[in-house]
């Protein structure tokens, strides 16, 4: 059913370990940490705080009379198996909807870092469009440079989804918003939890995201704090093509090189479900592997003992963050640069009650029909 294809994988020589602290430094040097930007700015720590408590109560509607429904373009890589971007929206424009503003959405989902043309096109459309709020993220140098552009020539404010550590170059010039579920917290949670369920010393391999931002705050944080806290051993890793054929492919490749591998860390709910299919052919259930971010796929593989593990986001604050940050610019008020949604520990030792106690506060407005 599927085909190894090794033109879909670049395999990353094991000896990154050995460096792993340096290229970690050196890659995320351009961004400030989310903690750090915090700590550094205790204005913004107020506002991101003010707006935390906001998402987790009740709307409270807009107290201004607008003229006109202001206009919202939203380009996200929205055909994933993770439900992570359709829920997004669903919240955002359900708690718009509660918090009685006026307005009209263009969305356009593509695949994650493939679908180039048809980005460009779309962003492009909701500059000349002159959309008050555009929803982007920040992944790849391709998608920079349109940010860039957007922030020297436009007057439409930019949102930027799963990113919360803000690019230093931009510093008199931030975007409107950075917004998401911090990718370098995630994955300390997981990499907490491996290296209390496995023995000092365990193999693994990591199966990276494709190239670009998301791999580098997920799987090189990861492969860094591993290195500090013990003798564990990475064996191999692999930047992927972000789909599950290419997670497959990946983990039957890693457990080639190494059968002796104790755990993979999937740096993605696809690439995880993935490398869920390679150890059921290969019968290894003795491998550990993990979800990132607990959207429904995961959550049932999880109740299947498929998954082992993951850290969930709750899914729908971000949502709700943007609707409230774009009620707050309406009201006049200060909007914080950053905002980073909560993270839960699901495991496949947890009980169906507290899985569902998450699932009713993560999906609370995306469940909704």
């Amino acid at each position: 059913m599927h085909k190894l294809a090794l033109a879909s994988l670049f395999l990353i020589s094991s000896s990154f370990a050995n460096v792993a602290c340096a290229q970690t430094a050196q890659i995320l040097n351009g961004y400030w940490q989310y903690d750090e930007y915090l700590d550094a700015n205790p204005s913004q720590r107020a506002l991101t705080e003010k707006l935390s408590k906001t998402v987790r109560e009740k709307p409270s509607p807009l107290n201004v009379q607008q003229n006109e429904p202001i206009t919202i373009s939203v380009v996200y890589p929205g055909q994933q198996i993770s439900d992570y971007w359709v829920r997004n929206i669903k919240a955002f424009e359900a708690r718009m909807d509660e918090l009685h503003i006026k307005y009209t959405i263009n969305q356009v989902f593509t695949r994650p870092n493939l679908d180039a043309k048809q980005q460009s096109l779309s962003l492009l459309e909701a500059v000349q469009n002159k959309s008050d709020y555009l929803v982007f993220t920040l992944d790849t140098t391709r998608h920079r440079k349109f940010i860039e552009h957007v922030l020297s020539s436009s007057d439409t404010k930019l949102i930027l989804q799963n990113i919360t550590t803000p690019v230093r170059a931009w510093s008199d010039q931030q975007p409107f918003m950075y917004v998401g579920f911090d990718h370098m917290l995630g994955a300390n949670v997981i990499e907490s939890y491996y290296r209390e369920n496995t023995r000092l010393g365990s193999k693994y391999s990591v199966l990276y995201f494709s190239e670009g931002y998301v791999s580098d705050a997920r799987g090189d944080t990861f492969i860094e704090n591993m290195s500090l806290h013990g003798n564990y051993q990475l064996t191999s890793s692999f930047y992927t093509k972000a789909t599950q054929e290419s997670g497959y492919n990946a983990a039957l490749t890693a457990i080639a090189k190494d059968p002796d591998i104790d755990f993979i860390y999937a740096c993605s709910t696809d690439v995880a479900l993935g490398a869920v299919e390679a150890v059921k052919q290969l019968n290894r259930s003795d491998i550990k592997i993990n979800g990132w971010g607990g959207g429904t796929a995961e959550l049932e593989a999880i109740e299947q003992g498929e998954l082992d593990f993951t850290v969930m986001r709750m899914n729908d604050d971000t949502g709700v963050a943007m609707a409230e940050a774009i009620k707050w610019d309406l009201e006049g008020k200060s909007v914080p640069t950053v905002y980073s949604g909560d993270f839960e520990l699901v495991t496949s030792k947890d009980s169906k009650e507290k899985i569902e106690r998450f699932k009713q506060r993560a999906f609370r407005y995306s469940d909704q029909q």
